[in-house]
């Protein structure tokens, strides 16, 4: 899917594009689902232009989750068959993004995906997932043994942060550290 002008659901449209091919550093990934956000639609609608650089045509959407098929010569951390998920919103940008059938991707956007997930699953986790992990860990800096107070922890990002800040309990086997 591609939309080549700002707009509601009525831009979008089916289109055939160039397969994208990975870079030294990248690798070509199968889409096998793919997320959208509340932030592509709002980039969609036009909402975001002068705030981020807009390429058109522009496949939409920043979650995906897939199958490495080939990977750039400097690219040894994911192999043909990997099982992935990312966020490749900078990629999205300036390529393809996750509406469609392949995508390029950098691999410091990737990780393994959780075998016991599957795709659907997966593509829902990475921006809902950072933006839980960046408030709990990075913003709000909760330690272990503190107490996290998590208002609509039934959506995404909430429930996402709820089991982030139950993870930093002390003693808990399946403890989150934030990278220094």
């Amino acid at each position: 899917m591609v939309y080549r002008s700002y707009g509601g659901p009525e831009v979008l449209e089916l289109a055939e594009l160039p397969l994208p091919k990975a870079h030294v550093d990248s690798v070509v990934v199968r889409v096998e689902a793919a997320a959208l956000n509340p932030a592509d639609l709002a980039l969609q609608a036009g909402a975001l232009d002068g705030a981020v650089a807009t390429y058109f045509p522009v496949v939409p959407g920043w979650d995906i989750a897939g199958v490495v098929e080939s990977a750039g010569p400097v690219a040894t951390e994911f192999a043909p068959g990997d099982e992935v998920v990312g966020y490749i919103r900078g990629d999205a940008q300036h390529a393809h993004g996750g509406l469609a059938e392949v995508v390029s991707a950098d691999v410091r956007t990737l990780v393994h995906k959780p075998r016991t997930m599957g795709f659907a699953e997966a593509s829902g986790l990475p921006l809902a997932g950072l933006t839980a992990y960046q408030a709990v860990v990075r913003t709000l800096h909760v330690r272990p043994g503190e107490t996290l107070l998590v208002h609509g922890a039934a959506g995404g990002v909430g429930s996402l942060a709820a089991q982030i800040g139950r993870a930093r309990r002390p003693g808990h086997r399946h403890g989150l550290r934030a990278r220094p």
